[in-house]
């Protein structure tokens, strides 16, 4: 308000005809003593005058204090109120004149009349003039004067328009107008501009003339405001006489040339404004005034719509309007106002409209169809509805302070909501174009909302399942039925009500559709690639994207898929949800008969070979088995060129935490192994890096890891042409004296990689595993005897430490090996010489003459050692 004075006018004058007309104190106090012999005759009259300059004085002393602005404002308003009902209240001239019974008081009463109207005009003239903000007395004024029939509205209008006029006059020296009121006035005013009276209809047109004036300048200042050099005055021009755009005579009773006028000249919130006080006319009791606002609201909305703000509002006020039981004819009113709207503001007045609780009442279908009944929207309206719909129900919104909807539950029901619209809204004729463009995005969108909803049912069984009955809805409307009935005998349907069964659901109805070669495949496939390469926003969604896709590419297409697909499901073998991945790889191996034919093969199997740094167990397993089963018929040159990576890759998995992947690693280790029984020589060193893991595990407490690793080392050896007769004999079978014959054979033909192997088995000398650790101290023992002459003195001292620390081991068998390993590496460390000369005359010694070696720890030894594997004679190498 403070703000608003400063921006007056700098005259405290009235600059008018009307301003001239302000009393002095003296003038008052003489036409006081004047009239005071008519206190007796016209009472009522002399107490509205007197009252009148009473509240007068309060007003003007109040506008030139420093009370706080609204404060002042609000006080003046009810002096004012109680000014207005003294003032148009009192008896019409005629019947005044009537008390007189000598012409000289006749006169002096109408004089007294007058000059009541007068201090009344004078009063608001001067609040005007300094503050264009109180020109909202006027509307507030308008509201007064139809509150009671009996009160002298034609005088009231007349006032009304002649402070509209001097408003008018006055603002074109203003540089900014404060005057937010225009937009109610302004609706009071259209009504009154159809009045039954002819001097009421000529007095509101009038003042909707001169407040047309004041609004054209606002929006022209508003326009101009980035006017660098603006002068005073150089903004608001009062309008030609030529100028017929908005004449008064034009405004009497033509409801269209007001709505666009007002439509034109008001800014977006004022018009706002306008539009809301009309809606709420539609309500009032007297069904004049309600037709009177229905028809200019309507006229408004064709013409002006886009200007409207607040759509969501007025929306909802319709909603709760159309509740209270509307008459018949404002509730057609009332829902035409929701069609305009839509036409201009789709977006807005869906995501209302599914801003309510569901299932959706009488009412807001009533509003859906009608918001549904302007073709020329119906795109913008389902683009709309698939953006709610990308939604997930029961999700909890962000905090509620920083919603600007209208509804208090945080919970986001309205993909729900949008799913029963859709059973309203596709059926409608003007929509069968749209949804034709829009099918693909619906299917999947639905296909989605029907998971979602099934898991919703699960916490509230009683829900409606909507997006059930909207794609049935979409399936009947995109010339589909027969597809629909099949799923229906398929008990699709019912599948897709229970959760477990709903991925079984997605794959009836693609089959289906393919079945029936759904005219819309081209544009459902190209929807699907971009949504695979754009990627879902939920892991859910990429796995029902892919059975989806699947199904179709598997009914359209034959093995291999297109290269560009083939892409989607290698990216998704990696992707982070576990289910996704196994889809993918699922589909993958059954293309196992074509693995030949697929450009660039050796990126999709290397993709399957990172999945098993997965840290889901299953996935890992998944991908053991899809690899396995396109390993066996790939190309044996291709294989070849990828041998080495891939088996590299088995052997972190040997020392895996859970069983199943250890023997799985083990076993296709061995698997690969024997595959490239032509190709050993390119994987001799990785067969020797899995070569620690192979022995150790053979101490496992599972039973198929301890099979896959016989399985695995049988064909290692028989690669090597190592002796294997004895090895795993199950009579004569002992850890023991499988590390010892592995360790001969190491030493007569692979001598080079013990002191790799020694390092290797180091490390599980830390193993958190009892058996490993039991049988690490066994391993590299006996590395360390037979190939003790290959040691330095510095890696002995690490093998030393280490050793020394299993020492101390919480397992006293584990403590004894260590004992009798720490032992060995004693003995070796005594016979190792600093003389390069003598080392290696003893390394040339060890390399030519192989010794029998005993058993050394006596660990889990067969009781009857004729023909076992102890059978090692003395041999020289060639």
């Amino acid at each position: 308000m403070s703000s608003r004075s400063s921006k007056a006018n700098k005259s405290t004058g009235y600059a008018s005809d009307n301003g001239k007309r302000a009393l002095s104190n003296l003038q008052i106090l003489q036409s006081s003593v004047k009239w005071h012999h008519l206190a007796q005759t016209a009472t009522s009259l002399w107490d509205a005058y007197s009252g009148l300059l009473s509240n007068q004085a309060m007003i003007l002393a109040m506008n030139s204090s420093f009370v706080d602005p609204s404060l002042q404002f609000e006080t003046q308003l009810k002096i004012t109120e109680s000014s207005f009902k003294m003032v148009f209240s009192i008896p019409s001239l005629d019947k005044v004149k009537e008390i007189g019974k000598s012409e000289d008081k006749q006169e002096d009463l109408e004089t007294l009349y007058r000059s009541i109207f007068n201090v009344y005009e004078d009063t608001l003239l001067i609040l005007v003039s300094k503050d264009f903000y109180k020109l909202q007395i006027l509307k507030e004024m308008a509201v007064w004067m139809n509150e009671d029939s009996s009160y002298l509205q034609e005088r009231a209008m007349v006032i009304i328009s002649r402070v509209l006029s001097f408003a008018s006059r006055k603002v074109k020296g203003y540089t900014s107008v404060d005057a937010p009121c225009l937009g109610i006035l302004a609706a009071e005013l259209s009504l009154l501009c159809s009045h039954t009276d002819p001097s009421i209809t000529q007095q509101a047109s009038l003042g909707m003339y001169h407040l047309l004036c004041i609004a054209k300048c606002q929006t022209d200042i508003a326009k101009n405001k980035t006017t660098k050099y603006a002068k005073p005055g150089s903004h608001c021009l009062q309008p030609s006489p030529s100028d017929t755009e908005f004449l008064p005579k034009i405004l009497q009773r033509d409801k269209t040339k007001i709505a666009q006028s007002v439509g034109k000249t008001l800014l977006p919130s004022l018009l706002t404004d306008f539009v809301w006080t009309l809606l709420m006319k539609l309500s009032v009791p007297d069904p004049v005034t309600a037709s009177e606002a229905a028809a200019i609201l309507k006229l408004t909305l064709e013409y002006h719509a886009p200007k409207v703000t607040m759509v969501s509002k007025i929306v909802d006020a319709i909603y709760k309007q159309l509740r209270a039981n509307a008459s018949h004819a404002m509730k057609q009113a009332m829902l035409r106002v929701i069609t305009l709207l839509t036409r201009t503001s789709p977006k807005k007045v869906i995501f209302q409209l599914m801003d309510y609780p569901v299932p959706a009442d009488n009412t807001l279908i009533l509003m859906w169809q009608a918001a549904g009944s302007e073709s020329s929207v119906a795109p913008h309206v389902l683009k709309t509805i698939l953006l709610i719909l990308k939604g997930k129900p029961g999700e909890m919104q962000e905090r509620i302070t920083e919603r600007k909807r209208f509804s208090l539950d945080i919970t986001n029901m309205m993909p729900v909501a949008a799913s029963q619209a859709l059973c309203t809204l596709l059926p409608v004729g003007c929509y069968k174009k749209a949804v034709a463009q829009f099918f693909p995005q619906l299917l999947m969108a639905l296909m989605l909302q029907l998971f979602y909803s099934s898991n919703l049912r699960l916490l509230t069984e009683d829900r409606p399942f909507y997006a059930c009955d909207a794609l049935r809805v979409l399936l009947n409307c995109s010339g589909l039925q027969q597809v629909n009935t099949a799923l229906q005998r398929k008990n699709c349907w019912n599948q897709f009500s229970q959760v477990l069964f709903h991925h079984h659901g997605v794959y009836l109805v693609a089959k289906t559709l393919s079945e029936y070669n759904f005219p819309q495949f081209p544009e459902t496939l190209h929807y699907l690639y971009k949504l695979s390469v754009e990627g879902p926003r939920r892991s859910e969604d990429s796995v029902i994207t892919i059975i989806f896709l699947t199904e179709l590419l598997n009914n359209f297409f034959k093995d291999p898929f297109p290269e560009e697909f083939l892409v989607l499901f290698r990216n998704w073998v990696n992707d982070s949800d576990p289910a996704v991945s196994k889809l993918s790889l699922q589909k993958i191996a059954s293309m196992a008969p074509v693995i030949n034919e697929i450009e660039n093969v050796s990126s999709l199997l290397l993709s399957i070979v990172d999945a098993f740094l997965s840290k889901d167990k299953t996935v890992v397993i998944r991908a053991f088995i899809t690899l396995r089963s396109l390993l066996v018929r790939l190309d044996k040159v291709t294989y070849s060129s990828l041998c080495a990576r891939i088996a590299s890759s088995y052997c972190p998995l040997m020392d895996h935490s859970n069983g199943g992947i250890r023997s799985m690693a083990i076993r296709h280790f061995g698997e690969l192994l024997r595959d490239m029984s032509h190709y050993t020589w390119m994987l001799n060193d990785v067969v020797f890096r899995g070569l620690v893991p192979l022995i150790l595990f053979l101490e496992d407490t599972e039973a198929r890891v301890v099979k896959a690793c016989k399985h695995t080392l049988g064909i290692c050896a028989s690669e090597l042409k190592w002796s294997t007769s004895y090895l795993f004999n199950e009579e004569y079978y002992s850890f023991e004296l499988v590390v010892l014959n592995i360790c001969n054979n190491l030493l007569i033909s692979h001598g080079n990689y013990i002191t790799d192997l020694i390092s290797d088995t180091l490390g599980y000398l830390r193993s958190s595993r009892t058996h490993l650790r039991r049988a690490s101290v066994i391993l590299i023992g006996y590395l360390a005897k037979l190939g003790g002459y290959l040691l330095h003195r510095d890696e002995l001292e690490v093998m030393l430490e280490a050793v020394d620390r299993v020492l101390r081991d919480d397992d006293p068998t584990i403590r004894e090996l260590a004992g009798i390993t720490h032992k060995l590496f004693k003995e070796i460390a005594y016979t190792l010489t600093s003389s390069n000369i003598k080392q290696s005359f003893r390394r040339f010694f060890n390399f030519i003459y192989i010794k029998k070696l005993e058993p050394l720890y006596n660990y889990n030894l067969p009781k009857h050692l004729t023909g076992s594997p102890m059978g090692i004679k003395e041999t020289k190498n060639d």
